[in-house]
């Protein structure tokens, strides 16, 4: 039973481990579809692109294999609800990988012309580097399940969601001089990455709730 048991508990920290994989995946890739979108870089969104097609793969083997150990092992209690919550978190860290899919494909859109009008230049670069950091950060929670760090990613998405009211806000000024097609570039935008920090939120939220069996308040 030892043995048994010793070969079940590999596979829950393999399931760990790729989760923390996908994390630092999504993070690469939310880097570089802000410095495509920033710098008209063709060749960094078609990576960005590409690089989806990886993280799907990996999200699509991983859940596979939760549920094969599922099936062949037919956990209970605190093993059974880190699986569940396993399959529930890759399908958020596969959301956010699509988002910077997304973000990549409106740099490749306006190429070789920049997508974002030079006064929004630093806002979006502060937009990203909060995607980025949040991602990061839902890395080091899943594999140290620390709970005060999955909190604290609450109070980052605070500053992602004032960052996007003043992008927003930018659209409805006076001096608002780029047209309409800027206009929805820029309206897209702000949702991918006010998207991308919530779906990292919910990644957080479900550590806590493994640790301690409650939700966050």
């Amino acid at each position: 039973m030892a043995l048994i048991r010793s070969v079940f508990q590999d596979e829950l920290d393999g399931v760990s481990q790729s989760l923390v994989d996908l994390s630092n995946m999504v993070s690469e890739s939310i880097k570089k579809a802000t410095h495509a979108l920033l710098e008209s870089d063709l060749k960094g969104a078609e990576e960005v692109i590409t690089s989806d097609e990886k993280i799907d793969a990996n999200q699509h083997e991983l859940d596979s294999r939760i549920i094969d150990i599922i099936a062949r092992q037919q956990p209970v209690a605190s093993d059974l609800r880190a699986l569940v919550t396993a399959l529930r978190m890759s399908a958020d860290l596969e959301r956010m990988g699509d988002l910077s899919h997304h973000i990549a494909k409106v740099a490749r859109l306006r190429h070789p012309a920049n997508a974002i009008p030079a006064e929004l230049r630093d806002l979006v670069n502060h937009m990203g580097t909060v995607a980025e950091n949040i991602s990061r950060k839902i890395a080091v929670v899943i594999e140290t399940r620390d709970t005060a760090m999955a909190l604290q990613v609450e109070k980052d998405d605070d500053e992602m969601d004032k960052l996007h009211r003043q992008l927003i806000g930018s659209l409805t000024d006076a001096t608002w001089t780029h047209g309409v097609e800027s206009a929805i570039d820029i309206t897209l935008l702000g949702r991918y990455y006010e998207r991308f920090a919530d779906h990292a939120v919910s990644v957080s939220r479900r550590v806590y709730f493994l640790v301690t069996g409650t939700f966050a308040s």
